[in-house]
């Protein structure tokens, strides 16, 4: 008596688990990004386990990203090509949530990668560019909601309910206006006050 092949659904199983993986970590690292970007925690030593933290999140997001997209090739009935994986919204099945998937994926590179350029580029230049992370949370969402066959399931919308509501918050925060003055502006602002202190001296 034969069944069905188990190495079908081996590669299902494998990039399914990778997706989980990947929207955990990406989770965890847009989650301890905000949390230091809006300085709720003032601990220096904290800071820097938390940046820790973040990178190596990020990271792992990434290479689950990667072992989630090319184990989708082995699958012999969603079938999706290197076209499918590269190229948004081509693929036969759901395109439009799993091109939402294909782009998360590579701001997610474009984003992570880019901590290791940040001389080249310049800081501020990254800081722009890193804002756009919360981009691939909300597009990893979407396409866990709009594609993923956990989307349905108690455990994934609870899952999803439990960590959007803390990102939603810190990105509200972070939103809020004066919330974060840059050294240059406090600097402009308190240069006609001490201008006008040196004339009256001088005069």
């Amino acid at each position: 008596m034969s069944g069905p092949d188990p190495l079908n659904y081996g590669w299902w199983l494998t990039s399914r688990a990778a997706a989980v993986v990947a929207l955990l970590a990406v989770t965890a690292s847009v989650l301890v990004g905000l949390l230091m970007a809006t300085k709720i925690l003032k601990r220096p030593k904290l800071n820097r386990t938390l940046m820790s933290v973040h990178e190596h999140t990020a990271l792992a997001g990434l290479v689950a990203i990667a072992v989630h997209g090319l184990t989708l090739l082995g699958d012999p009935w969603l079938r999706p090509g290197v076209g499918g994986l590269v190229v948004p919204f081509t693929m036969a099945y759901r395109p439009l949530y799993t091109g939402l998937g294909v782009i998360a994926g590579f701001l997610a590179a474009l984003l992570g990668l880019s901590f290791y350029a940040r001389k080249r580029i310049g800081a501020k230049l990254w800081r722009k560019m890193h804002r756009w992370t919360i981009g691939v949370y909300v597009l990893g969402v979407a396409h866990t909601l709009g594609s993923g066959t956990d989307a349905s399931t108690a455990w994934m919308r609870v899952l999803l309910a439990a960590t959007g509501a803390p990102i939603l918050f810190l990105t509200l925060v972070r939103l809020l206006p004066g919330r974060e003055r840059p050294a240059s502006s406090r600097a402009a602002a308190a240069a006609p006050a001490g201008s006008r202190r040196l004339s009256q001296r001088a005069g």
